[in-house]
């Protein structure tokens, strides 16, 4: 998946409050041996570096354009490399923490008992993800693209969100050992302040699986659609748009 950070970072504030409430669950301790899963930019892996008591922190992310202004420091370092390749390691961690990243890695059901057998005793989990499943931008897209002539382009191929429901996560988490769970959903409400910004906010995450598969005229076709669909739910501006995002803790 190619990612551009600059149109990532447009909605810098907008995605740095789950950070907020994900790192309040977090129990601080001297000298934690932290890994970020998906870490992006680095940015908040510094931040969540910074929150805590003399840690030796490592963020990990398969995007090279997304690493290349990562803060690295002393205890603070970054590598290129695929969350599904990390957690084949035998490392273990007292603390994995993934802000808005395993939506993009399938098969949960196999992919959290890996993450979670990475974990030292102790140790800890700390997980935010978008209810893609149940947010709106999300569900017109994935409707669109397997309407014709989008079908044909992608060749039948769409992504299906590998979000489970926050029961699932619960049931996960507590026959792998999980104690203290914390689960939640919760509405980080975003405002258009002008036309086309919920499709530029969706544009630096969700669509880019389908632009990377298609032609450029053919992507221009899609994202002109898509747009007008949007217009069509948000008529107004300034609208607000309900994202819905799953907030997952628990000790081991």
């Amino acid at each position: 998946m190619t990612w551009d950070p600059k149109k990532y970072n447009e909605f810098k504030t907008e995605r740095s409050k789950p950070f907020d409430d994900l790192t309040s669950h977090i129990i601080d301790k001297p000298n934690l041996k932290v890994i970020d899963l998906g870490c992006g930019t680095g940015e908040l892996t510094k931040k969540l570096f910074d929150i805590l008591t003399n840690p030796t922190v490592l963020g990990i992310d398969n995007s090279s354009e997304m690493l290349a202004k990562a803060p690295s420091q002393e205890n603070l370092k970054f590598r290129e490399k695929p969350i599904l390749e990390q957690v084949k390691d035998d490392v273990k961690w007292d603390l994995i923490f993934s802000n808005a990243a395993l939506q993009w890695i399938d098969n949960h059901y196999e992919l959290f008992p890996k993450i979670i057998s990475r974990i030292n005793p102790g140790g800890q989990l700390a997980v935010q993800m978008p209810q893609q499943n149940e947010n709106i931008l999300n569900k017109i897209l994935f409707q669109l693209v397997q309407e014709e002539p989008y079908a044909s382009y992608l060749k039948n191929w769409t992504r299906p969100s590998p979000v489970l429901t926050l029961d699932e996560y619960a049931k996960i988490l507590f026959e792998n050992g999980g104690k203290d769970l914390v689960l939640y959903e919760k509405v980080y409400p975003l405002i258009s302040t002008k036309k086309d910004e919920f499709f530029d906010f969706i544009s630096g995450s969700a669509l880019t699986v389908y632009q990377e598969r298609l032609k450029e005229k053919e992507f221009e076709e899609l994202a002109t659609e898509f747009k007008k669909r949007i217009d069509t739910y948000f008529p107004n501006v300034p609208s607000i748009y309900a994202f819905r995002r799953l907030l997952i803790y628990a000790k081991f």
